[in-house]
């Protein structure tokens, strides 16, 4: 089920009233406030389930909410929460406490005056879910049912729990309780049935409750049959007959139809994925699977595996928007490709023998003189594009101690290839992509023949250009990697035409936070800032230089791309529009870094770059800068060390989708500790990414600490589905607390105040599938304390 979210909130005050009057229509309310009402606040949270039920949570400020008049046959209720309120439709009116339920159908005007403040929730059901228990449906009117007593108290507290929910729920988990209102509507109708309706009337009416009641009991049975329910009943079958025909159907024909309902749920859960069609049709009471497959044509005018197909897609649809950029669901229910021999074409090589081979050769090359400076140009040849895994072959070996200059890549500089690719035979070579050739084929961690979306060898399931890997001399599971960054630059334009000006750019993406929350048209569009970056002593700024909206893109493969949904797209330039002026006199504070530092994680196969994990990597943290280390528990032989996903700068949250993606040259010294020489070092106990800078120990928590382990062979897709931040803060915390006891020698109890009274909690990420929240830790709380370590910067 897909939810909005809407709140007055993000709009001036002045755009308030329309904006809010604009969202309750789409659920055909109409609000009306007075000239002297305070400052319009309004929020609604509302989704509609596979089956057409409406759910709507509302809380605002006082104001009366029209009920627009509906053809539909449907029918409406509302649960009232909170708040002073009462319904009127111009013949009466119903003075509301919380917990009251009122209902109405559809096709009734009808309106709710708020007094004061209130909160409101709001069930719309579909006719075709309801005729079946409403004998009457036709002479429904507005009612009133009391939450203080009796079935209203049983009723409200249900909907009560569904309003606190629905919106963390999936269909599948509210196809049940969906079945569960239809009854308890149909009950509440019957229980609203007055002294003035004739006796008969009200007889007959219970009787047919009951006899709905008891099909719905035994709908599973397939041997159920009219003399069946009528002995059940102790009533002549001519009578059931009777009172169907007063629904305007036969008891046949509503026993089918409630048959198909129930495999029409089943269909388009996915929990019940694991069940063929002809299980569910026997399941609900069908023994024939073609007798069923003919019914439910002629009931949804598509075939029971059309309609699973569609439910399907709608679902993985709404999946995706919610993992982001993550592997699709059942992808590893698949044979993946052989890793060793990927890794191999990814750089460059042939088959698994030659990868083989290569990581040989260079991990157990000639040695390396400790020192010794290094230089890692970003080529075709030395990175590897969007994922991480063991059997990458190394482009470098260095000893513990030696010092690398490593180039690193942005994978949107073909944003603006005339002022980021142009003229730079490194970049050239790795974004190099024509019809009849592709430098970097894989891109991702995805399948290469692009047979999930279509979009690309690798199918973007990872995005970043990740320099590297390193093999670092001795070192093995368990070690820990010290990597200290001295000196960090933007990587200039080659283009004359641009000399010595270093640019990025940043993308407000669909996997941004904010994507589903936009209030100007068109409310779904990606946008991309290009950004000119000054780090010169003194300077140290970015200024924006225009900003463009995302047009489809046909690649040089000729596959279009809507949306950046593949890295390294083509920019057509005469497809886009050059926004200039766009945030002029603004200034943005430089804080370089890279996004991506990562040793290769110990599992095998392909590892998507988007979530960081235990390992390092997307770890997104501003603070990974100059001056700063990142120390890394060694996962495999080797420690196998990539560094990417440069950054001119970045706010924590990273919420749009990305920062100013900015190539940089970085310096970097590689230390290796020993895990036997650990000791009582800050980092001896880490398993998780520690970055040190001079004046702070930075803390790593991630919704999920180490997801592949967590989540097995579905852990590339169960990340992006399962991220929040509430683990994340427990991960941070957890993590702090253990830092401060074995690193800084605190009892329990110490750890947590101090952690409340001086350690700074903040959001590192919440665009990376993996949500990030970090600690940040003063070395000067501990300034007139003995440490057990030593707290100098590196």
């Amino acid at each position: 089920m897909r939810v909005d979210q809407f709140s007055t909130d993000s709009f001036p005050v002045h755009q308030r009233h329309h904006a809010w009057r604009d969202a309750l229509q789409q659920h055909r309310l109409q609000p009306e406030l007075t000239a002297a009402a305070p400052p319009l606040y309004g929020s609604l949270t509302a989704g509609r389930t596979g089956r057409g039920v409406g759910l709507a949570r509302i809380a605002s400020s006082p104001q009366t909410l029209l009920r627009l008049g509906d053809e539909a046959d449907a029918l409406w209720l509302a649960l009232h929460l909170g708040g002073e309120a009462a319904l009127h439709d111009g013949r009466q009116r119903i003075e509301l406490a919380p917990g009251d339920i009122v209902f109405g159908p559809a096709r009734a005007r009808a309106g709710l005056d708020f007094r004061s403040d209130f909160r409101q929730f709001i069930v719309s059901m579909p006719g075709a879910s309801l005729k079946a228990r409403l004998p009457d449906a036709p002479a429904l009117a507005l009612g009133h049912l009391s939450g203080r007593a009796g079935l209203g108290r049983l009723f409200a507290g249900t909907l009560s729990a569904l309003a606190d929910a629905f919106d963390t729920l999936d269909d599948g988990d509210i196809a049940p309780v969906e079945s569960a209102l239809s009854e308890f509507i149909a009950t509440s109708q019957a229980a609203q049935a007055g002294p003035e309706q004739p006796a008969a009337s009200r007889t007959r009416a219970a009787t047919l409750r009951r006899l709905c009641e008891h099909i719905e009991a035994q709908l599973s049975d397939a041997s159920l049959s009219l003399a069946a329910v009528a002995a059940h009943e102790r009533v002549s079958e001519r009578l059931v007959q009777k009172l169907f025909e007063g629904l305007g159907q036969s008891f046949t024909a509503y026993l089918r139809q409630r048959r198909l309902e129930r495999c029409r749920a089943d269909l388009a859960n996915r929990q019940y994925g694991h069940l063929s069609i002809s299980d569910i049709c026997f399941r609900w009471g069908f023994n024939d699977p073609a007798h069923f497959s003919h019914c439910f044509r002629d009931r949804f005018s598509m075939s029971p595996r059309q309609y699973r197909q569609q439910a399907n897609e709608a679902s993985q649809q709404s999946l995706r928007k919610r993992i982001r950029r993550g592997w699709p669901s059942g992808y590893f229910e698949t044979p993946a490709e052989d890793p060793v021999a990927a890794a191999a074409a990814a750089a460059g090589g042939g088959d698994e023998s030659s990868a083989a081979q290569a990581a040989s050769a260079l991990a157990h090359g000639s040695a390396v003189a400790a020192g010794r400076h290094h230089h890692l140009p970003a080529t075709a040849k030395t990175i590897h594009w969007g994922y991480f895994s063991r059997a990458i072959p190394p482009v470098l070996s260095v000893a513990s101690g030696d010092i690398v200059t490593i180039e690193t890549l942005t994978q949107h500089a073909y944003d603006d290839h005339e002022r980021m690719i142009k003229g730079d035979s490194g970049a050239e070579s790795v974004f190099a992509w024509t019809h009849e050739h592709k430098a970097v084929d894989r891109r991702g961690a995805g399948p290469t023949d692009a047979s999930i979306y279509g979009r690309g060898s690798g199918e973007g399931f990872g995005v970043h250009i990740c320099t590297g890997p390193i093999h670092v001399q001795d070192a093995e599971p368990g070690d820990v990697l010290e990597l200290r960054i001295l000196d960090l630059a933007p990587r200039l334009a080659a283009n004359a035409k641009y000399q010595g000006r270093a640019f990025g750019s940043n993308a407000a993406a669909w996997w941004g936070f904010h994507y589903e929350d936009l209030i100007e048209e068109p409310r779904q569009r990606e946008v991309v800032t290009i950004y000119e970056v000054d780090c010169s002593q003194g300077q140290a700024c970015a200024h924006a230089v225009y900003n463009f909206r995302w047009t489809p893109q046909t690649d040089p493969s000729g596959v279009l791309h809507p949306t950046i949904d593949y890295p390294g797209i083509p920019v057509d330039r005469a497809s886009i529009v050059e926004n200039h002026g766009v945030l002029e006199g603004v200034r943005i504070p430089v804080r370089p870094h890279f996004g991506v530092i990562a040793v290769a994680p110990a599992v095998t196969g392909l590892v998507d770059s988007v979530p960081p994990s235990s390992f390092g990597g997307n770890l997104d943290n501003w603070r990974i800068a100059k001056g700063a280390t990142v120390y890394l528990r060694v996962g495999v032989d080797g420690a196998l060390l990539s560094v990417g996903d440069p950054h001119a700068s970045q706010g924590d949250s990273e919420l749009c989708g990305t920062a100013i993606e900015c190539s940089l040259t970085g310096v970097f010294q590689v230390v290796l500790h020993k895990a036997a020489d650990l000791g009582s070092e800050p980092y001896a106990d880490i398993d998780y990414p520690l970055v040190e800078t001079p004046d702070e120990w930075v803390i790593h928590g991630f919704s999920h600490a180490d997801y592949l382990k967590e989540f097995g062979d579905k852990a590339r897709s169960a990340i992006y589905e399962k991220s929040s931040l509430d683990p994340a803060m427990r991960d941070a915390f957890r993590k702090t607390r253990r830092f401060l006891m074995t690193a800084m020698g605190l009892s329990e109890d110490e750890a947590i105040s101090l952690m409340s009274v001086a350690v700074d909690f903040g959001i590192t990420q919440v665009v990376d599938g993996n949500w990030g929240v970090h600690a940040v830790i003063r070395k000067a709380l501990f300034a007139g304390r003995t440490p057990r370590v030593a707290l100098s910067g590196p």
